[in-house]
């Protein structure tokens, strides 16, 4: 079962009202959704977007009970502005997005996730979408590989690792998850502390298969340009990566205001204005990290429209 990360802390700080009109971007089996929801007290519109078809479909069985006020939408959060829009709406006083991979995704080997189990290397968030993990692997160069996994994985033995998918694919086209984690193993060493050293690799091939960086730099300024004054946006990331482009974009919208050298002042950001609810990211508590040890990499960073 999925157990939805930081949930008290998000919602402490997104402070949903009755009455308001709030998003969940990342609905996966609606965890968060449902802590909003109930807060909502059944006044107001809820809008939930999720690319993945299984996770409407658990997250609409979940939300059912509490009435036709609530929306789900078949979307990339990137398409925020549309969706929105689409239901009626043109400001929203809350979004909230879980990056994380879910574990119902994660635990279904036929989704291509993990290396747990053997499956077929697919990796698809949205299944409809053409391109696997397959097609990356396969069909990409070994500078392409290596340029992967260095940039989105942060894998230190990039090139060795490209280099050896490489020599294995001319022997044969590699097509599982288990083939995919045995030949990286072998490639850049042995675990690293808890790490599964192909780890690394599939969250590269994930992120490129997905566009996950590209999505999230448009849903964020998608969001941001959605919120009513004091609205607020919550992002829970996973990654240092994801961490970074949140914290920028926050910081970028927060600005301030500089001394000119004429005199006076001018703003020095970028708009709409930002205020940071959280300066430094809010982490699990022991208490949850002994109940949810996935937890431990969450990150949740709170802004404020102005």
């Amino acid at each position: 079962m999925h157990q939805p990360v930081l949930l008290s802390e998000t919602v402490e700080r997104l402070q949903p009202q009755p009455g308001g009109v709030y998003v969940d971007g990342t609905l996966g089996s609606g965890g968060h959704a449902e802590a909003i929801v109930k807060a909502m007290e059944g006044q107001g519109l809820f809008i939930g977007i999720d690319r993945d078809p299984e996770a409407l479909a658990r997250a609409g069985t979940k939300l059912a009970p509490y009435g036709e006020w609530i929306r789900l939408v078949h979307a990339n959060f990137a398409e925020m502005a549309d969706v929105v829009r689409g239901a009626g709406a043109t400001q929203v006083d809350g979004i909230v997005m879980d990056l994380g991979v879910s574990s119902n995704q994660i635990g279904t080997p036929e989704r291509g996730f993990s290396f747990q189990d053997d499956g077929p290397l697919d990796m698809r968030m949205d299944p409809t979408k053409p391109i696997t993990a397959e097609t990356l692997v396969n069909e990409l160069s070994d500078r392409e590989l290596a340029e992967c996994f260095r940039d989105l994985g942060e894998e230190r033995r990039a090139w060795a690792a490209a280099k050896a998918l490489v020599r294995a694919r001319d022997e044969a086209p590699i097509r599982t998850t288990g083939r995919l984690a045995e030949i990286v193993a072998r490639a850049v060493g042995g675990r690293r502390g808890r790490i599964h050293p192909a780890t690394r690799v599939f969250q590269a091939l994930r992120m490129r298969v997905n566009e996950e960086l590209e999505s999230l730099k448009e849903g964020l300024e998608s969001g941001i340009n959605l919120l009513a004054p004091g609205g607020r946006m919550a992002v829970i990331s996973f990654h240092s990566i994801e961490d970074r482009i949140v914290k920028h974009c926050f910081a970028d919208h927060a600005g301030r205001m500089a001394s000119l050298a004429a005199g006076g002042e001018a703003w020095e950001g970028r708009e709409p204005r930002m205020r940071r609810i959280t300066r430094k990211p809010v982490t699990a508590s022991e208490a949850e990290l002994a109940e949810n040890p996935r937890a431990r990499s969450a990150k949740l960073r709170v802004a404020e429209r102005v």
